[in-house]
């Protein structure tokens, strides 16, 4: 069956899926309690129990999954060992991929989408978007249709190029509307979610 065409994004759909998110108690909660974790409790980064903590957290309400690829303690040392204080302070947008990027045993995985989360929830405003599949499929889908921007489907998987492409999206489909990036974020992952999957987890 083919399905109809996804409307064209504009403000009050993007007002509407960001009411909505917001109006989720378990959104809400969730973003509590990692909102304590990451920015008051242990906003540090220098001690592996503080981020094994963090990361067992982002792994259990984000089903970030990272148990298919390595266990908790290995993401957290490699976070540790990359000393990321201070480039997340100043927002250095390349820290996403590094922390993505985990090898162990010679073993090398991208954990793209966790490492946005991890970073997002350390400093928002620095990293305001959140990589997931369901943002992804959304992205390519308007790409394919109204041609927005010229982009291949890897760049999303490169952070500074997904900011771009985010921005980009927003100008071509809401120009001059004061929408944060992180609202356009909500807006293209419950698109997708009600879209391309029949799952009805939440995403904070």
């Amino acid at each position: 069956m083919t399905l109809p065409a996804i409307p064209k994004p504009n403000e009050r759909n993007i007002n509407t899926c960001w009411e909505k998110w917001k109006g989720d108690e378990k959104n809400i909660v969730q973003e509590k309690v990692l909102c304590f974790l990451f920015k008051k409790r242990y906003p540090e980064n220098t001690k592996i129990e503080d981020i094994l903590l963090k990361v067992s957290a982002l792994n259990g309400l984000y089903n970030a999954n990272i148990y298919y690829h390595f266990d908790l303690y290995t993401v957290s040392k490699h976070i540790l060992d990359r000393d990321i204080d201070e480039r997340l302070r100043i927002g250095d947008i390349d820290l996403v991929d590094e922390i993505a990027r985990v090898t162990s045993e010679g073993e090398t995985k991208t954990l793209y989408s966790f490492a946005s989360k991890y970073c997002h929830h350390h400093k928002p405003e620095a990293y305001p978007i959140i990589y997931d599949g369901y943002v992804e499929k959304t992205l390519m889908y308007f790409k394919r249709k109204d041609k927005f921007l010229d982009f291949k489907k890897d760049d999303l998987k490169k952070y500074k190029k997904f900011l771009r492409i985010i921005k980009a999206f927003k100008e071509h489909y809401v120009p001059g509307k004061k929408f944060t990036l992180r609202q356009i974020d909500i807006y293209l992952w419950s698109v997708g979610r009600t879209r391309f999957s029949k799952n009805t987890k939440l995403r904070g």
